[in-house]
């Protein structure tokens, strides 16, 4: 099969990691630059242009999307469904996933477990909405963050204030949400492909930070997740329509909360943690369901 790896940057752990399992398993791979695609929209025969030439012939996409251009790499990926080619994530499952707010109401609709979570832009009582999450201690997130930045730990009612009105003041949207103190700065990833939680990680913040991200110098371990905790991966991912996700939870006194479903996990963190080929049980994935013209939006919203 011809596999294109959409990703800005081919050095990155996880684009090698794929282009080295699907070359392992005897697929022709390729690194696409997504931000080098350009499209021809026409409806007789919708088309992508890469370095000068017409890319034709692919089976499969894999899309590693950044957040900070998830508007013209989804429409890249909307560009290949289009031309019938299979990708692993579709383009409005990425979209879904990148709007924490979209996400959380979809996840909300389908009762699936979550933190309690207020939305503002600029609410006429700063006090009713630190209250209606539960109080202080309070962690408040702007919409458009990702791997930990935009987060904040507000510790007190007058730090949360504060926060809020600065980021306010900037007419950004913020996420407020009660911080699940048992949970002592750690949180779960498990990784699902196909339906399946292929894999799982505790996070644990480093000392003195309540963010457990690795890339904010949290560390992983391999770790077993209850019935519950696995059924709620699965359901998370298969709300949001996508067949590789990352899915982060969180321990709490009243069971598992899902914190964030993330449409490009990293492979680096999961893979040292479990010892686990994630690259190759993704590459199994495109064997198993890429046939010609098989998108389709899985699930509403």
């Amino acid at each position: 099969m011809k596999i294109g790896v959409l990703s800005c940057n081919p050095k990155l752990y996880s684009t090698r990691r794929l282009i080295e399992a699907g070359t392992q398993r005897g697929h022709e791979m390729h690194v696409i630059n997504t931000l080098r695609c350009y499209m021809n929209l026409a409806a007789d025969k919708p088309s992508i242009h890469y370095k000068g030439a017409d890319l034709v012939g692919y089976d499969a996409i894999i899309p590693r999307i950044g957040a900070s251009i998830t508007f013209y790499g989804t429409a890249v990926v909307r560009q290949f469904e289009m031309m019938g080619v299979y990708s692993i994530n579709e383009s409005v499952a990425i979209s879904r996933s990148r709007d924490k707010l979209r996400s959380l109401q979809l996840l909300s609709r389908k009762g699936v477990g979550m933190p309690i979570t207020g939305f503002a832009h600029s609410p006429d009582d700063v006090e009713d909405l630190i209250k209606m999450v539960g109080g202080a201690p309070l962690v408040i997130k702007l919409l458009e963050g990702t791997q930990g930045i935009g987060v904040v730990l507000a510790e007190t009612k007058k730090a949360a204030e504060s926060v809020i009105e600065a980021f306010m003041g900037l007419k950004a949207n913020i996420l407020v949400q009660e911080f699940i103190k048992e949970a002592g700065g750690a949180d779960i990833r498990c990784l699902v492909v196909g339906g399946k939680v292929v894999a799982a990680m505790e996070r644990r913040a480093q000392e003195g930070e309540f963010r457990s991200n690795l890339h904010r110098g949290g560390s992983a371990t391999l770790i077993k997740i209850t019935p519950k905790e696995r059924s709620m991966a699965i359901r998370a991912a298969a709300t949001l329509g996508l067949n590789v996700a990352g899915v982060d939870l969180l321990r709490s006194s009243r069971g598992p909360l899902i914190m964030e479903v993330n449409s490009s996990p990293g492979l680096e963190g999961i893979e040292a943690a479990t010892s686990k080929n994630i690259a190759s049980i993704i590459i199994e994935l495109i064997e198993n369901n890429a046939k010609p013209h098989k998108t389709r939006t899985k699930g509403k919203g």
